[in-house]
């Protein structure tokens, strides 16, 4: 039997994963603390660590892992941003990851914050409760004809299109790789300057790395049509976070969505409900009434719980028998 060190294990991965885990081969060991420098130790006589969104695998954790003789780490996301690749690479790490879990989770998560922040349902929502029935201060907008700009149309950003074309919007779209699904669903292609300066939603699709980091900033928010709805379901440190704090007081962004934030890390998958948080971007963030922010929950329905905790198994079964699953970095 081969043990699992899985980090970040909240309640719903230890279910799913030992729901799924019908092999005899396999046995984790849930920590709940996230890797780093700090708790990586906890993976010494593991046959490979599990590893999230957050968890740190920087030099330091890498050259640790391989002192123990731990060189597989699997991952339940398909972003790996937060992994070191170049000294995984040297130091002959087999890394893997979940490619698709669902897109349609996060697209629908997606225009749920569109519409939340359009038709004000969470400040509804808590009127009525309060027997406050006025429709004062309530005024919204349709998405239908609106412009919105999607950055990034891979799996996530096409099933997000599907969507909004439903509503009838216009879809515009800015990617390095053009994706030919999009065109045939009503999308056109454009440069990232025309996107920014057009659109009256801008929804982010895009992975995280050099290219991308903060691609979200002052410049490119002065861009942007008076007004814009920004939303961001993909990763925190696509947008310079200080950026926003100006770009709302200005009323340049009107309306603000966010299921990740640059230092959640700090932040999410806690609860932090009687704790000082001390980032005060992020606090200040909060205290605008058009902003609405979410936990980094855009993923998790019971369909993607299911799918990464089958992929991951599978990946590592593939990897215990000497094989490759596809999923390989």
């Amino acid at each position: 039997m081969l043990q699992v060190t899985v980090f970040s294990a909240k309640k719903y991965d230890i279910e799913y994963l030992n729901k799924f885990n019908a092999s005899d081969r396999l046995v984790f060991k849930y920590i709940e603390s996230r890797l780093s420098a700090e708790t990586v130790t906890l993976a010494k006589g593991a046959f490979a660590v599990c590893v999230f969104v957050n968890d740190i695998i920087d030099n330091e954790v890498l050259n640790q892992l391989n002192s123990f003789g731990v060189n597989i780490i699997a991952l339940r996301c398909a972003g790996y941003n937060n992994i070191e690749l170049t000294t995984a690479k040297k130091l002959g790490f087999t890394l893997c990851r979940v490619p698709v879990y669902s897109p349609e989770a996060v697209a629908e998560h997606t225009v749920g914050l569109m519409l939340t922040l359009s038709r004000k349902y969470h400040k509804a929502y808590n009127r009525v409760r309060e027997g406050n029935f006025s429709l004062d201060g309530l005024v919204g907008f349709n998405l239908h004809h609106k412009t919105v700009g999607i950055i990034g149309t891979g799996n996530i950003g096409l099933a997000t299109i599907k969507i909004l074309r439903g509503f009838g919007c216009r879809i515009i779209c800015t990617d390095p790789y053009p994706n030919d699904n999009v065109i045939k669903e009503g999308g056109t292609y454009v440069t990232l300057t025309e996107l920014l300066t057009t659109a009256d939603i801008i929804s982010l699709h895009c992975p995280l790395n050099k290219e991308t980091k903060h691609l979200i900033n002052t410049q490119t928010i002065d861009l942007m049509k008076n007004g814009v709805m920004l939303i961001n379901t993909s990763r925190g440190a696509l947008i310079e976070s200080q950026a926003l704090i100006g770009a709302l007081k200005a009323e340049k962004i009107s309306l603000l969505g966010l299921d990740v934030y640059e230092l959640e890390s700090e932040i999410f998958f806690e609860d932090l409900s009687e704790t000082i948080i001390n980032d005060d971007v992020f606090e200040r963030l909060l205290t605008f009434p058009n902003v609405l922010i979410t936990g980094h929950q855009g993923f998790f329905t019971q369909e993607a719980l299911e799918t990464i905790a089958k992929t991951t198994i599978n990946n590592l079964l593939s990897l215990s028998k000497g094989e490759l699953s596809g999923n390989e970095l």
